[in-house]
């Protein structure tokens, strides 16, 4: 190979390499010193120099400052494998250092890489000439691809770990979800609109809080689209991800309010001492409010910054109740005292216990021996709160559990004559989610009046999903074929003696059937 073949070599690679010339000419000389240093047995760093021309790639090889007479050529195999050796390990380190420059640059972008393979849970993704990886961690739960899939990501992280440059790709960090809404939503990207806060749980729900620095701006319609383009975008991108976006306030309260929607907020009490919300919510918006498993209400207090309570209306009264009846009975506790502890937001005996003495003295003006009484009072009663809930929480769940037991009993015949009649009738409702009996003899065609239903009802012949369906719905026969809404609404509504009649006509029915078990008819 001539100077000038060896120059378009090293040329090509520093290209193709993203790699300094510079760096790789100097790699050249030192590996020519080297194998200098072999060919000699020499153990002196110093004593060998070689100087490349940048320009005609002439190379020059000094002993002592001398020139070397003595071609590289003809340093023999060893020498040479030698050179090789350490070329290649300059050429690595350059290209190493290149990289982590580089990638190092784009931490916190999104990039379009091509995957590759799933190496123990990790999915690595080509990037450019680099091979990043994706942890499990940061991977969408339910998302699997293909060798040669293109997919978006964001670099989250880059690592220089021994000999190699780790990149770590993320799908599933807050940010990831940051990034395409600068892709996708102009005004985000312009900072026309800000992203203020941000809390998800990847593969579920994403809630985003956003503001318009422009008051012609609307910040969440912007986020939206025209029918939901630019968020059906990012949606389609997340596989059906929800996304909540939601508007920025700098009251909590306001802020909660939205963060929980789409909940019907009815009031909003804040206890800036313990950092906590408690939110009252009607009956019908409480499933609502602290959705699926939680899911709600856990995204908006990592949304807001605030622990977040639910209660109904009841729930809240009677904690305020027990609260000032127990407080009341400490001679100096007046009525403006209680109110002070309400705008507070202490709601209750388990607040004042964990807001402690100096709260009360500092922030409701009350004199410190008086505090630690009303602190002990209400310590007492939370001990007795805790475990009377505890009690009721056992009992409810005891209960659950006789009735869905009494609910399987009863689809195999067995459940006892002399069963509590509630819980027989919490074993018809029961059965209704359980698999129906498949004894033909159990499905005869029964027609009459209410008692033929109930009896329809127990013998499987008439699916008792209905029969709760209508129970609950307070309509009677909604489920049938030939239900008219109209005669239904002209229909005269059943009196106290009509429901009467119709539970013991049920509780007849229940234990006829149980007889007839009995006696093997």
């Amino acid at each position: 190979m001539n100077t000038q073949e060896m120059l378009r070599v090293l040329d090509s690679i520093a290209r193709d390499r993203n790699i300094d010339r510079e760096a790789l000419i100097t790699d050249l000389e030192i590996a020519m010193v080297s194998a200098a240093r072999k060919h000699f047995n020499s153990l002196d760093a110093e004593e060998f120099t070689c100087k490349v021309d940048r320009l005609s790639g002439e190379m020059e090889m000094f002993r002592h400052g001398e020139p070397l007479q003595m071609r590289p050529a003809d340093f023999g195999r060893i020498a040479a494998q030698t050179f090789k050796q350490v070329m290649i390990q300059r050429f690595r380190e350059d290209e190493r250092n290149s990289l982590y420059e580089e990638f190092s640059g784009r931490v916190g972008e999104i990039v379009i890489g091509q995957v590759h393979r799933y190496e123990g849970g990790a999915l690595v993704v080509m990037i450019d000439r680099a091979e990043a990886f994706m942890p499990r961690s940061e991977q969408i739960p339910g998302e699997v691809f293909a060798p040669g899939d293109r997919v978006r990501c964001l670099i989250l992280d880059v690592r220089d770990v021994g000999n190699q440059v780790k990149i770590v790709l993320s799908r599933s960090h807050p940010d990831f979800i940051k990034k395409l809404f600068e892709v996708e939503v102009p005004e985000v990207a312009e900072r026309i609109i800000e992203i203020k806060a941000m809390a998800r749980e990847a593969g579920h729900r994403t809630k985003i809080a956003v503001s318009s620095i422009d008051s012609k701006v609307d910040a969440v319609g912007a986020c939206v689209g025209v029918r939901g383009s630019r968020i059906k975008n990012i949606v389609d991108e997340l596989n059906g991800e929800k996304i909540d976006i939601v508007r920025w306030n700098e009251s909590s309260q306001i802020l909660i309010q939205n963060a929980l929607k789409p909940a019907i907020v009815s009031e909003i009490s804040l206890c800036f001492e313990l950092g906590r919300g408690t939110v009252v919510v009607q009956e019908d918006q409480l499933s609502l409010a602290i959705g699926k498993r939680g899911q709600n209400v856990r995204l908006a207090a990592r949304l807001t910054g605030w622990d977040i309570d639910i209660l109904t209306p009841d729930e809240f009264n009677k904690g305020l109740e027990i609260m000032a009846d127990t407080l009341s009975q400490i001679e100096g506790v007046t009525e403006e005292m209680l109110d002070k502890l309400a705008a507070l937001g202490v709601v209750s005996v388990f607040d004042v216990e964990e807001v402690g003495v100096d709260t009360l003295v500092n922030e409701a003006m009350i004199e410190e021996p008086l505090a630690e009484q009303m602190v002990a009072a209400a310590s007492a009663k939370a001990k007795i709160v805790a475990e009377q809930q505890e009690r009721e929480k056992a009992e409810a769940e005891q209960r659950k559990r006789a009735e869905e037991e009494a609910a399987r009993r009863l689809m195999a015949g067995d459940l006892p004559a002399d069963a509590d009649a509630d819980l027989r009738a919490a074993a018809i409702l029961g059965a209704g989610s359980l698999e129906m009996p498949t004894d033909p003899k159990r499905f005869d065609s029964l027609s009459g009046g209410a008692d033929a239903r109930a009896e329809a009802i127990l013998s499987g012949a008439e699916p008792v999903a209905d029969w709760k369906d209508d129970a609950e719905d307070g309509a009677p026969g909604q489920a049938d074929a030939g239900y008219d809404p109209d005669e239904a609404a002209d229909a005269p509504a059943p009196s106290d003696t009509d429901e009467a009649e119709g539970r013991e006509i049920v509780e007849n029915a229940v234990n006829e059937e149980m007889r007839r078990g009995a006696s093997g008819g």
